[in-house]
């Protein structure tokens, strides 16, 4: 069965910084596009960036220059690199996989789902 395990999410101040790993078991992870989402209290779940299955990488407009994605395909890895952290951040990330993902997703594009890990930054 596939499972996407997300880790590194916690407490940090405003300016800091934090790594999100996701762990990926159960698929064939080269085939897949790996995405990372974001969801505030009361809020609908967002896009945050993408790595494609050809590595190709997208983000949001609202944390270019400041979030970088990356995996590790031997690993069965990727990675969410955060810098510049604001409070506006605050969510839970989830990890998600979409089969020859090959552009940015929506939701209700995603084939599976994380469980999800709290990021919050304090001003």
């Amino acid at each position: 069965q596939v499972q996407l395990v997300e880790s590194g999410g916690g407490l940090v101040q405003a300016g800091g910084s934090l790594t999100l790993t996701c762990a990926a078991s159960g698929l064939r992870f080269r085939r897949y596009g790996m995405a990372w989402f974001r969801q505030a209290p009361g809020k609908e779940r967002e896009f945050v960036a993408m790595v494609t299955w050809t590595v190709s990488i997208y983000y949001s407009d609202s944390v270019k220059g400041r979030f970088t994605i990356s995996r590790d395909n031997d690993k069965n890895t990727v990675f969410l690199q955060m810098n510049s952290l604001n409070p506006e951040d605050t969510a839970v990330y989830y990890c998600a996989a979409k089969l020859w993902g090959d552009r940015a997703i929506r939701s209700n594009q995603v084939d599976y789902w994380g469980q999800g890990t709290q990021v919050t930054v304090s001003s």
